[in-house]
Order: C-alpha cells, then sequence, then structure tokens
C-alpha cells in the first residue's frame, strides 16, 4: 500500500543563474515535492519578471504534487551581491547581476576610503559598489537584493533583507546595523532595506497565497543567499561540518563557532543559524581536470589509479597563473611538472594535488579560528569518483557523510523550518 505524503510545512525558493526552483519540505524535513523552471536565454538571467514569472511557475507545480493550504512558512534564496534599484512602487529601474562589476572606478575608490579594511563590501564585485552604481544613474531610488525584491512580490509591503545578503552591500554583523560609513561612501541608509537574520518570520503572502493554493496566513520568511542555502541543503548544521564542492572550481565551506575574516584571501562570516559560515574558494578543480586529463578519459584513468602509491608528483593543478584560496596571489603559477608518460599516473597526482589543497583550506580555517573541521559532506561531479573520495577521506581524517541534497531550494527550506517556532 502506497503511503500518502506528509503535508508540506516549508518552502524554499532558489532563484540562480539557470532558473528558479523550488521545494516543499514536511515537518521532519522530507522533501515532499520539487519543482524547477529554467530560464530561456541569458536575457531572462538579469530580467526580474523573468524571474518572478519563473518563481511563479515553481509555486505552482508544487500545487499540482502537493496541497499548499498547509504551508506554514517560506523563503527566497537568491545569488549573493545582485542588487536592483526600485521606485517607490518597487517597480525595477535598474539591476546589476552578481558577476558584473563595478565599472566605475571612483564609486570603488570611495567605498576603499571608508570601509574597515576586512570589510566584504570592498571592491568592484561588492554589492554595495553595484548598489552605488545603480544609484549613480537613478539618485531617488531604494535599493534591494534580488531575493527581496521576489519577497515583495510574495506580499512584503516594505522592503526586508537579511544578514547573508546584506553582508556584501556593508552590513555590519557585529553592531547589527547599516554603518554610517556607508553614508559616507555615497549611500544613505534610508535607500537600503531593513535588516534581519536569516529564517526570521517578517511578513504574511496575504492574497497572493491565494493564487497559488497558499494560505494568506502563511508566513513570509526572510532568505539567505545561494551559497548558504546550499550549505544547508547537504544537512550540515553543526559546528566542525564541512561541504566541499568538487565542482568546476573547489569550493571549502565550514560551519564555525567563531566569526573568522581574512579578507586578503577571500574569507569572510556568515551567520547561519546558530553557527558562523566560513570558507574560500581555490581556483583548482574539475575545470583543471577536464582541460588536461579530457572528461571523456576519466572513468578509464580511474580504474588504473593506485592511491597506495602515492606519486610524489608535489602538483599545484591551476590552467593559469593566479590563485585565491588557501594562497591569495594573482600570480601564483601552477606547478604541472614533471608529467609522466604515463596518463593514470599523471591523474592521480592532479588529484593528490586538489587534495592537498582541500586539506591545506580546512587547515587554514582552523589557523584562523574557525575550530576543527569534525565531517565533510561532497557535492558537485567530483563527488562521484570513489576512488578519490578514498584518498580525500584518508588525508583530512574525518568521517565522510552523504549529502541529503544538493538542491539550494532544500537549505532555503529547512531554514524556514529552523525558524518555525519564532
Amino acid at each position: 500500500m502506497i503511503q500518502p505524503r506528509p503535508p508540506a510545512i516549508a518552502i524554499g525558493i532558489d532563484v540562480g543563474t539557470s532558473g528558479a526552483r523550488a521545494a516543499a519540505l514536511s515537518e521532519t524535513g522530507e522533501v515532499v515535492a520539487f519543482a524547477a523552471a529554467p530560464f530561456e536565454g541569458a536575457d531572462e538571467t538579469r530580467t526580474p519578471a523573468a524571474w518572478w514569472r519563473r518563481v511563479s511557475e515553481c509555486l505552482r507545480a508544487l500545487g499540482e504534487q502537493v496541497s499548499l493550504a498547509t504551508v506554514e512558512g517560506l523563503a527566497v534564496d537568491g545569488t549573493s551581491g545582485t542588487v536592483l534599484s526600485i521606485d517607490a512602487a518597487g517597480q525595477p529601474l535598474g539591476v546589476m547581476m552578481y558577476n558584473e562589476p563595478c565599472s566605475d572606478r571612483s564609486i570603488v575608490e570611495r567605498i576603499a576610503a571608508m570601509a574597515p579594511a576586512d570589510s566584504p563590501a570592498r571592491g568592484a564585485n561588492s554589492g554595495l559598489a553595484r548598489a552605488l552604481h545603480l544609484l549613480s544613474r537613478t539618485p531617488d531610488a531604494c535599493v534591494v537584493h534580488q531575493a527581496d525584491w521576489i519577497a515583495l512580490q510574495l506580499g512584503m509591503t516594505d522592503p526586508v533583507t537579511d544578514e547573508n545578503n546584506a553582508l556584501k552591500t556593508g552590513y555590519d554583523l557585529t553592531d547589527e546595523r547599516w554603518p554610517a560609513w556607508i553614508a559616507d561612501a555615497g549611500l544613505s541608509p534610508d535607500r537600503l532595506p531593513t535588516v534581519v537574520r536569516a529564517g526570521t518570520p517578517v511578513g504574511r503572502l496575504g492574497d497572493t497565497g491565494r493564487i497559488f493554493g497558499l494560505s494568506p496566513y502563511c508566513r513570509i520568511h526572510a532568505g539567505t543567499t545561494d551559497g548558504c542555502a546550499s550549505f544547508l541543503a547537504t544537512g550540515a548544521s553543526r559546528i566542525g561540518d564541512g561541504v566541499t564542492a568538487l565542482g568546476s572550481t573547489l569550493v571549502l565551506k565550514l560551519a564555525s563557532a567563531h566569526p573568522v575574516s581574512a579578507s586578503k584571501i577571500g574569507i569572510y562570516a556568515h551567520r547561519v543559524l546558530d553557527f558562523w559560515l566560513v570558507g574560500g574558494a581555490s581556483n583548482t578543480g574539475g575545470a583543471v581536470i577536464g582541460a588536461l586529463v579530457g572528461d571523456d578519459k576519466l572513468e578509464e584513468l580511474t580504474a588504473r589509479l593506485d592511491p597506495d602509491t602515492p606519486t610524489g608528483l608535489d602538483y599545484y593543478p591551476l590552467l593559469k597563473p593566479g590563485e585565491r584560496f588557501p594562497v591569495n596571489d594573482p600570480d601564483y603559477p601552477p606547478r604541472l611538472a614533471p608529467r609522466p608518460s604515463d596518463e593514470a599516473v599523471f591523474f592521480q597526482g592532479l588529484l593528490e594535488g586538489m587534495t592537498a589543497i582541500e586539506k591545506r583550506g580546512y587547515d587554514l580555517l582552523e589557523e584562523l579560528g574557525s575550530g576543527k573541521l569534525r565531517s565533510v559532506r561532497t557535492v558537485g561531479g567530483g563527488a562521484r569518483n570513489a576512488v578519490w573520495t578514498g584518498m580525500r577521506q584518508k588525508a583530512l581524517g574525518v568521517d565522510f557523510l552523504p549529502a541529503r541534497s544538493v538542491e539550494a531550494a532544500v537549505g532555503t527550506a529547512s531554514l524556514v523550518l529552523a525558524r518555525r517556532s519564532i
């Protein structure tokens, strides 16, 4: 006999680079419905109306799979650093995406003169630089983040954001306010949204909920960034839990009892639930393997690996000079010689080098005050290589745990569940 699905209690909405996704979770965190609505072309990626259209499609699709009448709360995550300027009615006037640097050097220099040395708001790729650039075109506008704007479409009457999205716009996590130096840099705090901790209930859907079969009393919770949501999606939530993303690059994230800030190597801390999320991203990763070995050879070469016999090659696998973490040096050279004639030995040398970078990254976070790594969950294409997983587990010396999910929407929904009783 087929057991009925448990009721949907929380919904997470992810607005990413390829489209929108939504997940409905039960009270115990089980995914009871999931939907995806990809963007149709690159233009939609940066078009707010398209974001809302795809989110609406996802919510309708969830409603076709399970009743949404029992949903108590929902939240939205968006790409970190994507900002919009909006008018008094909430209509978008301009958008700058997470990967679009501010081209006005005077703005970047003004922020550098005012911001603390370790502020994530420094640099052309900060949310603050993008916000000031947008306001230079429409001075009377207000600024919100991508997730905030979707929340406005869902029923919020005033802009509210979360600490994670606000961090790169200059928010002070210690004092929990927009600092005075932001105004000195040219952006009055009254042009910015109110900030609360991620997951905090901030409003209700109202009549908007009826369109999707949601109760008008369903609460809107402050969301988070896609990166923080992806961490939560894996099931990592305790101090010492690490998540390694083995995609085109190598990204490490660790739940820490203490904030860690080292802007010179790209490390800053997000406050998530009851821990601080710290980490960094290396330029090594799957893109290096694909270019130097070829994705079509990986299965055959993996079968020939001999991890019990180290190659001793001491590689630092990069495609070109330049590294971010655990070394921050724009001229840091690749180390890929000597290259043995046996491709399997060369491949093993690359994996050994990447494993050493991963270990050095987690060791560095501990040296900076994060505390010890206690477990690792792995996401990304490299997670499928069992031999490499064994090499990494031996090097790191901690438990390797399965990732619950790789969908950021699941992480955002779990944030709602965690803050359900507030």
